[in-house]
């Protein structure tokens, strides 16, 4: 297709270079210019005749003139934050806060908050993982990295010192254990062989390290993900949610202040963040009212994993797979399926369904027809990666030690059970000390990662698919990988095509080095080995 060419001066060229990447194409990039700047760019751009870079000579370029600093990141531009604020502040446009955004980096948070963190789902993050970074190491000014408050005490230390501790003299242990039972095969590389005993290692020993354990998180969101994660985090009952969300607003208002006006003023933001706090005070006192705010006795204190229920059937997802292919209404595509037997059925979602190289090659949206709802246990640790799965919904318990813990049973044989048993007691002892002085919110700190927790995952098939075959791999956790074979198992009894669908499954158990092909990977690209070894 031959598109209209949009001419510009050469005076006019001088002032758009610097902030588009393309001045001849119909596809470009913004380039330079502050986040509140574009966002009312596009903002304005909906109403406006012409395209974006006669909109953006004609209304903008004044304030972006050489030498001038008005629209710098600190400015965002008078009267880019002018038109911000009629259209978004003005008319409620929430659309006009997912225009921009920045990058926000947290460091030193808790494994508790990092959940609260990344509850939103409209928003990238990038967390530290526990399973390749050895928390052996002090921090920078002394001590184990794990948070700390003058509320918990010093009991709440000297419990987590211990915790630490017992990691840092199991970790070479365990690693000569991994070496001697897990020995370099050939044609693996020495550092990659090395590197994955340590990895096997670290995740063997996980469990040990508490809730409380400090992590570092990238976020990447539109302003609107941010005045969401602000105004959760202030609402939170953990202080250092709240000290978080306060100091994450303070350096958003420094990049993209006018994203986040509404959060200051006491009839928009204080209004909201009150409504969160009492809807999370009438949830607790609905639970306790229906004597729910307790684990019962009956329950069993074992990983599990439940279908709860499912909603969509197979004849439905295949009227989901042709629709975008028909030219009918979805009434005449039912029929037409409903007439199909079984076997026919089977074989035409694995014909819509394609051959697939590799698990990122996946179905069309029509596999969204169907969805399921379970209920989890697991211990922590899985909890925490399997949570990130942003586009389904995660609703999660209170991490408590009423579920009991997972002792990876490599650890007897590796020497080190006793103290691992030993350890996860003084967790649940320390726990309970905080529930008894009042402390309830800050008592999860203190439990270990091999602690189970209670979850429910409800997602649509296409989800399903990609967080079965994502977790079920080689070289995840054992204990997030014992959930993806679970959940996959359990769909196939009620969906036989779906799971059938799911073609890139590992369903090894067989103990083994998670990280070894990963690694000898890694060693085959150019400098890894002097940059990793």
């Amino acid at each position: 297709m031959r598109y209209p060419v949009e001419s510009f001066s050469e005076s006019e060229r001088a002032v758009l270079a610097p902030h588009f990447t393309n001045l001849d194409r119909p596809v470009f990039a913004l380039t330079g210019l502050p986040e509140t700047v574009k966002g009312a760019l596009f903002a304005r751009y909906s109403r406006y005749p012409g395209t974006l870079r006669r909109l953006f000579l004609d209304e903008f370029a004044d304030d972006l003139e050489a030498g001038t600093e008005r629209a710098a990141a600190s400015v965002e531009g008078e009267r880019a934050a002018g038109l911000y604020e009629r259209i978004f502040l003005g008319y409620g446009d929430d659309s006009v806060a997912q225009l921009g955004g920045a990058h926000l980096a947290f460091e030193w948070v808790s494994n508790v908050a990092t959940k609260l963190l990344q509850r939103g789902r409209l928003a990238a993050y990038l967390e530290q993982s526990t399973r390749y970074i050895p928390y052996d190491a002090p921090l920078p000014d002394g001590g184990y990295r794990y948070w700390r408050d003058p509320l918990l005490g010093p009991e709440y230390e000297r419990v987590m010192n211990g915790l630490f501790a017992v990691y840092a003299e199991g970790l070479p242990r365990v690693e000569r254990w991994a070496a001697g039972r897990f020995p370099r095969g050939d044609g693996e590389p020495e550092a990659a062989h090395r590197r994955s005993i340590r990895a096997k290692a670290l995740d063997l020993l996980r469990g040990l390290l508490p809730a409380a354990s400090l992590s570092h998180v990238g976020v990447y969101a539109s302003g609107q993900a941010y005045e969401s994660l602000v105004m959760r985090l202030l609402a939170s009952p953990l202080p250092e949610a709240r000290e978080l969300g306060r100091m994450a607003l303070g350096e958003l208002k420094q990049t993209i202040p006018s994203f986040l006006t509404r959060v200051e003023r006491p009839e928009r933001g204080g209004r909201w963040i009150g409504f969160l706090e009492e809807r999370a005070r009438r949830g607790d006192r609905a639970a306790a009212r229906l004597g729910l705010d307790r684990e019962r006795a009956s329950e069993a204190s074992a990983p599990a994993v439940r279908l709860l229920s499912v909603r969509g059937s197979e004849e439905d997802l295949l009227a989901g797979l042709l629709f975008e292919s028909a030219a009918s209404s979805e009434e005449d595509t039912r029929e037409a399926v409903a007439a199909l037997a079984p076997g026919e059925r089977a074989a035409l979602i694995a014909e819509l369904c394609g051959d697939r190289e590799n698990r990122r090659h996946r179905p069309g949206r029509g596999l969204e027809a169907v969805s399921y709802r379970f209920e989890v246990v697991s211990d922590y640790g899985a909890f925490r990666d399997l949570q990130r799965h942003r586009l389904l919904t995660v609703q999660w318990q209170s991490l408590s030690p009423a579920l009991g813990a997972e002792i990876p049973e490599e650890l007897d044989a590796a020497g080190v059970g006793a103290e691992f048993r030993t350890a996860l007691e003084s967790s649940r002892v320390e726990y309970e000390r905080l529930v008894e002085a009042g402390a309830p919110e800050l008592a999860p700190y203190a439990l270990c990662l091999a602690y189970r927790i209670r979850y429910v995952l409800d997602l649509n098939a296409r989800e399903a698919m990609h967080l079965i075959e994502l977790r079920s791999g080689r070289e995840g956790h054992p204990s997030y990988r014992a959930v993806a074979r679970e959940l996959h198992a359990q769909i196939a009894a009620v969906h036989p095509s779906v799971a059938a669908a799911m073609t890139h499954v590992d369903p090894d158990t067989e103990p083994r080095l998670e990280r070894i092909l990963s690694e000898m990977r890694s060693h085959e690209r150019p400098g890894a080995a002097t940059s990793r070894g």
